[in-house]
């Protein structure tokens, strides 16, 4: 079995759904083959990620409070006079009004609190932009270790050129790179190693002050870290655990001119 083979069965092997020949087949080829090893790892690596709660947001505790005190007060029982039939009718109009105005401002409520912000959104665009390249198994556009191949990949591609590095002296090898879209606009993908595990640094020209490199809380079970450099934006993120991906990013870091 070869690779154009083999990848085709990934899925169904992940599903159960090959029989026991072509699974010994196919395991047989998984361990004499690297490349179609980490595809393997990568599938098995998203499967569990996507089994995962989605993104959710939590109101805050003061809403309950906030929501009672938005609620009519109720209607004290007071005795009936005479001729005030049609005042009963009137004032239960208006309390009904009141009631649908205050729901409206709950529901109104509800939905500013549980908006995610800008910066939250561009964190889920981010992981989702990783998970959707190992999904469609393309993790890159040119295939190199080699950044004198890799950056001038970009030229036309882009209206601005990426800083590339390859930190194999660090251990995390360069892979490759490919064009991505992040929030709207043309981004560079620049994709690394670290032994089993793939490395997206998205980058891209901004407007932002430098800022150290800072950890992102988890998002699907991916990390995330996100700094700016040099008129630059870099976010990288990876299932590599947390200290390593900081390492990652620092010998990166180290490794851009000052």
């Amino acid at each position: 079995m070869n690779c154009p083979q083999a990848k085709p069965l990934l899925e169904p092997y992940a599903d159960g759904e090959l029989d026991a020949a072509a699974i010994l087949e196919l395991e047989e080829h998984l361990r004499a083959c690297a490349a179609c090893e980490l595809a393997w790892r990568n599938l098995q690596s998203l499967k569990r990620t996507l089994k995962q709660d989605a993104l959710y947001f939590t109101a805050p505790d003061e809403l309950r409070q906030r929501i009672k005190s938005a609620l009519p007060s109720p209607a004290k029982n007071v005795p009936r006079q005479p001729g005030s039939h049609w005042a009963a009718k009137w004032n239960w109009l208006t309390a009904a009004l009141s009631g649908a105005t205050a729901i409206c401002l709950v529901l109104l409520l509800l939905v500013t609190l549980n908006r995610p912000s800008s910066e939250q959104l561009l964190e889920q665009e981010i992981v989702s932009a990783h998970i959707r390249s190992l999904m469609a198994s393309h993790v890159m556009d040119v295939a190199s270790t080699d950044q004198h191949t890799v950056k001038p990949w970009f030229n036309g591609k882009l209206d601005f050129s990426p800083p590339v590095r390859d930190l194999a002296a660090q251990d995390f090898p360069l892979a490759g790179g490919r064009l991505d879209y992040i929030d709207g606009h043309g981004v560079a993908a620049l994709v690394f190693q670290r032994h089993k595990h793939l490395i997206n640094l998205f980058v891209w020209p901004g407007k932002e002050a430098d800022a150290k490199p800072a950890l992102v809380p988890t998002r699907q079970g991916y990390h995330l870290i996100h700094w700016s450099e040099a008129g630059m934006v870099f976010w990288a993120v990876s299932d590599l655990n947390e200290k390593e991906l900081m390492e990652f990013v620092q010998d990166y870091s180290l490794a851009l001119p000052k």
